[in-house]
């Protein structure tokens, strides 16, 4: 991380590390979701497969289709000391399983879409979202993550938990249109 501090926007130290000579260089953010409302999260899902799409599980035998999505989404991320997301070797991918739950946007036979989500510390906990350029503000980053909630709701998680870059305003506003709440704005300064 070298020389950044990441801090809390609220936290007296910006003020400290501003006086100091630190600039701001990244912002980014935690959201968080209490008693999804399943009705929300299923017409979600249903706006995308009424286009066409399929929206489901996914296990190990996709992983190379998420690898391929990913490596063509790794330029898109936003790429900040907080929000830092690097895709990896396909091997990477496969790790992902058995302990996070991935769930796909399908057009066809195609990946399109997917989101990553584990449970952490009683949390079902997004780790990213991911939308090939020609679908996203289709719905499609929604109904992924709906269908995830939908899923940890089964099993009786009712908390939810993820976050961004500050830059990447269209997926805070896609977490939000599903009823997830911003908690926390983080500030990377740097010298």
């Amino acid at each position: 991380m070298g020389d950044y501090e990441i801090v809390q926007d609220s936290d007296p130290r910006c003020a400290e590390l501003e006086a100091a000579g630190y600039r701001v260089v990244a912002e980014s953010w935690a959201v968080r979701l209490y008693d999804p409302d399943r009705e929300l999260l299923e017409s979600a899902v249903r706006r995308v497969t009424v286009g066409g799409l399929t929206v489901r599980e996914l296990g190990p035998e996709s992983a190379l289709a998420l690898h391929t999505l990913e490596t063509t989404n790794q330029p898109d991320y936003p790429d900040t000391p907080a929000t830092h997301r690097h895709v990896g070797e396909l091997a990477d991918v496969q790790a992902l399983w058995p302990a996070n739950r991935v769930f796909g946007a399908l057009d066809g036979s195609r990946l399109v879409g997917a989101t990553v989500i584990r449970e952490h510390e009683g949390y079902g906990d997004t780790a990213f979202t991911s939308v090939l350029a020609q679908y996203r503000r289709r719905g499609v980053g929604q109904a992924v993550k709906a269908a995830s909630i939908l899923a940890f709701l089964d099993i009786g998680i009712t908390r939810f938990s993820t976050g961004g870059a500050a830059t990447n305003e269209a997926s805070l506003q896609a977490n939000q249109s599903l009823g997830y709440v911003l908690t926390e704005r983080w500030r990377t300064y740097a010298p």
